[in-house]
């Protein structure tokens, strides 16, 4: 089911290797392991897009698929899993990520409204970083680790499951 349900966002190599922007990094694009739809490439790459969706700074998706790259799992699902963090859901995991790093460090409770604007980072980003960050960390850690052992096991109990259909109609056409 995993692979079946990834198949159908598959992105093509070579339409992808064909745009002109992508002319400086065509040469890195030829891996299969980046463009499959495998275990071992798949739940890596989600469970590192989860990670970058915690993480406070822009440009979620590329950093996604820069590290799907590095790391040479698949870069299509790690850009996709960073939409977890979007303007709905940002408004969540980034004061509870607040709050926990403030909880961590020991720091005084003070009101920090959360917007999207630059006078924002300018003025209340910079006072809180620290608290910010390190919740964004751990936070990222552990939806990377609950997701990648998640998706693991719905992949392999998949398999398992396809394997004993596959084993009981053969049987069934033995009789």
């Amino acid at each position: 089911m995993p692979r079946r349900f990834f198949r159908k966002f598959a992105v093509k190599r070579h339409h992808v290797s064909e745009q002109w922007f992508m002319t400086p990094f065509r040469h890195l694009l030829h891996d299969q392991r980046l463009w499959g739809i495998r275990r071992r490439t798949v739940v890596p790459a989600f469970a590192i897009g989860l990670f970058i969706a915690f993480m406070p700074f822009p440009g979620h998706t590329l950093a996604g698929a820069l590290l799907a790259l590095a790391f040479r799992v698949n870069i299509p699902v790690a850009a996709i899993a960073t939409w977890v963090s979007n303007p709905v859901t940002m408004f969540v995991m980034y004061p509870s990520a607040y709050q926990l790093g403030r909880t961590l460090l020991s720091e005084p409770d003070r009101h920090v409204s959360f917007a999207m604007s630059w006078d924002w980072v300018t003025h209340t980003f910079v006072t809180i970083w620290q608290p910010m960050l390190l919740g964004c960390l751990i936070l990222g850690s552990a939806a990377a680790i609950v997701g990648y052992v998640v998706l693991d096991l719905l992949w392999r109990s998949s398999i398992a499951n396809y394997k004993t259909r596959k084993q009981n109609s053969r049987r069934d056409r033995n009789r």
